[in-house]
């Protein structure tokens, strides 16, 4: 009796254990597509959809897999410019029987500019534009099909972790290009390790854009983020899987001094962000996640609507007319967009769908850790791309490049980050 007795505890207190331990698994996925497929790389209108001539390094596509008794989330990074608002559902129609939906898939693009372009994966880009990018459906197949691979892959061999997040404020390796006062320098990483002490993934944040490549170079490329992942598995070892995800950028550029070349900048722009990141790596202790949450809203945008200084930019840079713009962006552009929240402990990340001017994502990050959140992160580019995100005041009174290439009017910025935060508050505020 006293023999089944303690087999009895033992069991209930193994699935005890199991039902409250958050648990995850990772997965990693090549998407370099082959050259024969005639892609071209995003960012760039002056590339005229001429396809890449090479590639430099490959592309990948990284897949978190969280779960906690019926509750599970999944959490996607991206070598690549941006998703356009087709991508999601196509992908959840195949996944959707895993249990897979809106609410729980948050993907997260690197924004490298040296990566594919997203027009090309547009279904709704019918305009035959070669700035914009003409849609080619064989290669939206190829990464669906590398994606459905990815999901299932990391959806399994669930086990007990343990994470850990710290922030900490970098000097001199970002800088604002609109030269407005507003800089986001915090650096936060995510160290998450199995119950065991192995270590399993590892998530940064840095806001940046990874624009070193340019409009002439037409080698694939993950761009400086490739490089910081790929020096940071290098020096952890152990087979951790190591997911960068950009945040607020729409103003925020790199800073680096050294006298190299365009590819050189990246390797060694990528490497000096992997030593700053691995150094707080090494400062988290990881522990038992008490607090793992989601949450999901759907936001009606405002009425699509051209800057007016857009055809001296981006109409410029993309042969548009004044008679086409319209068209073209009620094409391009959703009408409404979704909006998750992840919390993992003592992070939380908010999901931005589209680039963020930095004034308005430290807004957000300020209004989350004001609800009793240590480390707030801002997810940028999000599941889908619907444009440049900026204040009120930098639309009304500011030009450039990032001004003309937000296409919902004045008002974006404010609803975007109102219902962000009202989007963090209502998973904070769950029981």
């Amino acid at each position: 009796m006293r023999t089944f007795i303690t087999l009895v505890l033992v069991l209930f207190t193994t699935f005890f254990a199991s039902a409250t331990d958050l648990t995850a698994n990772v997965a990693t996925i090549d998407i370099t597509p082959p050259l024969e497929m005639k892609y071209t790389l995003g960012g760039y209108g002056e590339r005229m959809n001429r396809p890449a001539e090479g590639i430099h390094d490959r592309i990948f596509a990284k897949a978190l897999t969280l779960k906690k008794g019926d509750r599970k989330y999944l959490l996607i990074t991206i070598d690549i410019l941006g998703l356009p608002a087709n991508f999601k559902p196509d992908l959840l129609k195949r996944i959707s029987g895993m249990g897979w939906s809106n609410e729980n898939v948050m993907f997260l693009p690197s924004h490298s500019h040296g990566s594919l372009e997203m027009s090309a994966i547009n279904s709704k880009n019918l305009l035959n534009l070669p700035q914009i990018g003409i849609f080619q459906p064989e290669l939206l197949d190829f990464l669906l099909n590398r994606f459905e691979t990815l999901v299932r892959d990391a959806d399994r061999n669930y086990q007990p972790v343990r994470i850990g997040t710290k922030t900490r404020e970098l000097e001199g390796l970002n800088r604002n290009r609109r030269k407005d006062p507003d800089l986001d320098r915090e650096m936060i990483v995510t160290r998450i390790d199995l119950k065991n002490g192995n270590p399993l993934a590892m998530l940064v944040n840095w806001t940046a854009h990874p624009t070193f490549i340019d409009g002439m170079d037409m080698q694939l490329s993950a761009e400086w983020p490739g490089y910081l992942q790929q020096e940071l598995q290098n020096r952890i070892g152990n087979g951790v899987a190591v997911m960068y995800y950009n945040g607020a950028e729409g103003d925020q550029s790199y800073v680096l001094n050294e006298s190299a070349g365009r590819y050189e900048k990246i390797q060694i722009y990528g490497k000096r962000l992997a030593e700053k990141a691995l150094e707080i790596y090494n400062t988290i202790t990881p522990v038992k996640v008490k607090k793992f949450d989601c949450n999901y809203l759907n936001v009606k945008l405002p009425e699509q609507v051209a800057h007016p200084s857009f055809m001296k930019t981006g109409g410029a840079e993309y042969g548009l007319t004044e008679q086409s713009v319209k068209y073209v962006l009620k094409m391009l552009c959703p009408d409404e967009v979704g909006l998750n929240a992840l919390r993992l402990g003592d992070l939380v990340i908010t999901s931005v769908p589209g680039e963020m001017t930095s004034v308005l994502g430290l807004k957000i990050k300020r209004s989350v850790k004001e609800m009793g959140v240590t480390n707030a992160s801002i997810g940028g580019l999000s599941s889908e791309w619907i444009s440049y995100i900026l204040s009120k005041d930098q639309y009304v009174n500011g030009e450039g490049y990032e001004s003309s290439m937000s296409f919902y009017g004045p008002d974006l910025g404010e609803l975007i980050v109102n219902e962000v935060v009202k989007n963090a508050k209502q998973m904070i505020d769950k029981k």
